[in-house]
């Protein structure tokens, strides 16, 4: 059965350090993964990402129209030119939305819970929660992005 994991809210130092990665997919990541989408629908949320949690490893997982997708070790291998400013919100910063500017199209690379690796071109908010997740695992918000005087007060 997943449970439903207490999200770590800004500005909790957590949320700024640069994750590890994740060695083998186990037993204990792929109950993780599961709590993590709980926990992401539960919240209303549409990516989440393990340091939101907690867990300083190179976790994510996004709800997409065909279901979670899990990403252990995800890396952006390629941004393309386009840009465009969306809003974004985040599960650790509540009630806080901001303009941010993102390429519309990526490529990312990850392992699977099948221990597999996936490459996979993302457009569109697909691409913008991956780079908004991936983000969190380098330790950035998307507040970094916003003029100082735009930031929510620490």
């Amino acid at each position: 059965m997943p449970n439903i994991l207490p999200i770590i809210i800004y500005p909790d130092n957590i949320l700024r350090k640069k994750s590890i990665n994740i060695k083998k997919v186990d037993k204990e990541i792929r109950q993780l993964v599961l709590d993590m989408g709980h926990t992401m629908i539960a919240k209303d949320g549409v990516g989440l990402s393990a340091p939101q949690i907690g867990k300083n490893i190179r976790l994510i997982i996004i709800n997409t129209k065909d279901g979670i997708v899990a990403m252990i070790n995800p890396k952006i291998t390629k941004k393309f030119w386009a840009k465009e400013v969306g809003e974004e919100g985040c599960l650790s910063i509540p009630d806080f939305f901001g303009p941010v500017k993102r390429s519309k199209k990526i490529n990312v690379i990850y392992t699977d819970l099948e221990d597999k690796t996936v490459k996979l071109k993302a457009e569109g908010l697909f691409a913008r929660v991956i780079q908004h997740e991936v983000d969190h695992l380098e330790g950035i918000l998307f507040i970094d992005y916003l003029p100082k005087k735009k930031q929510p007060p620490v």
